[in-house]
């Protein structure tokens, strides 16, 4: 069975690298023969993240994505990070289909906004239903969540199924933390997320007064962050485990708006992982991670994140008793080894 992934990115994409990427070595020891072909490199993230220009690396990530094509069927499948070709109308996809080639095709975000919300009329006007057609020409849809699976069955997709975005246990461990140190709040994400963080600066601004307590944000942005008091880490691969395993609890506060319903809630996932309590906005999947009370808790405002940071800051047995019942929640449900063969049986059926 050979298999051909199209995916956004290399692994220096999160997106990539936690949907597709990280379930080639298990369908590889299945009998699965795996091509990977991202769209973009690795040098044109680096180039998104420090504003450079990418016109070079889009032009030839189509063209390469264009040769790509014509050896489409040479496979037994196609399995698709969201789109073919951003910003352009799916007649690849509907190429595919005509052509009897069969194509899974994931979501872990409201791409489909990204076009039907857009700014442009003319946007809106030519690409509003794009993702629909993508979704509608699939063999199966594989959806984050529950949000991005709705949108597919009204697209009248043929199938499909919700598999959530998941974490490596092998990777993540529970880290026994030091005493006599202030306790750190973390969060992690990524320079285009930054933003979110000005929700809590008030609330940030207020523990800090109140509490020997460090706020540590691992990918952010500084200069969005600028007068709002956190310390900025790097973020890497190879490192972002560790980064995480120095938190006390993981934090995700989020605003409610049809793109961010659409989110499927890796952080959180990975601080379970950790074993760590957890704070969220009661924003789309946040509502089925978190369970209020047990594995952490839900703030709708800035009162909410106050006293739920305050209770947890203050109690290390509460703090352990929601850590060990998150990171029990990841195990049975939000693991690569739980869903691993889940996800093996999914692409074997779209063969069928």
């Amino acid at each position: 069975m050979r298999v051909l992934i199209l995916s956004r990115y290399g692994r220096l994409g999160a997106s990539s690298r936690v949907r597709l990427l990280q379930y080639i070595p298990y369908l590889e020891s299945k009998g699965w023969k795996i091509d990977v072909r991202p769209l973009f490199s690795d040098d044109y993230l680096r180039s998104l993240y420090s504003s450079q220009s990418r016109i070079v690396s889009v032009i030839a990530g189509y063209w390469r994505r264009i040769k790509v094509l014509t050896h489409a069927r040479k496979y037994d499948l196609i399995w698709l990070e969201k789109e073919i070709f951003p910003f352009a109308p799916a007649l690849a996809e509907r190429l595919l289909n005509k052509l009897g080639v069969r194509y899974v095709v994931d979501y872990d975000d409201a791409l489909f906004h990204r076009y039907d919300m857009h700014r442009s009329r003319l946007i809106r006007s030519l690409l509003g239903h794009k993702i629909d057609t993508v979704m509608k020409h699939a063999t199966l849809v594989v959806a984050g969540n529950e949000y991005l699976a709705e949108r597919a069955r009204t697209a009248n997709s043929r199938r499909v199924e919700i598999v959530p975005t998941v974490v490596d246990m092998t990777r993540y461990k529970v880290a026994q933390q030091e005493g006599n140190r202030p306790l750190v709040v973390g969060w992690i994400g990524s320079l285009s997320t930054s933003y979110y963080l000005s929700i809590i600066a008030t609330v940030i601004e207020s523990l800090k007064r109140d509490f020997d307590v460090r706020f540590v944000a691992v990918g952010a942005d500084v200069v969005t962050l600028k007068g709002i008091p956190i310390e900025v880490l790097p973020w890497s691969e190879e490192t972002e485990v560790q980064a995480i395993q120095m938190f006390d609890i993981g934090i995700m506060p989020l605003r409610d708006s049809p793109w961010e319903r659409g989110k499927c809630g890796y952080k959180l996932v990975q601080y379970m992982a950790c074993g760590l309590p957890v704070v969220a906005s009661p924003v789309g999947v946040n509502n089925q991670l978190v369970e209020h009370g047990v594995n952490g808790f839900l703030a709708d405002d800035e009162h909410d994140w106050v006293q739920a940071l305050q209770r947890l800051l203050g109690d290390q047995d509460l703090r352990h008793k929601m850590g060990t019942q998150g990171r029990k929640r990841v195990e049975i449900m939000y693991s690569l080894q739980a869903q691993a063969p889940i996800m093996d049986e999914l692409l074997r059926g779209a063969l069928r």
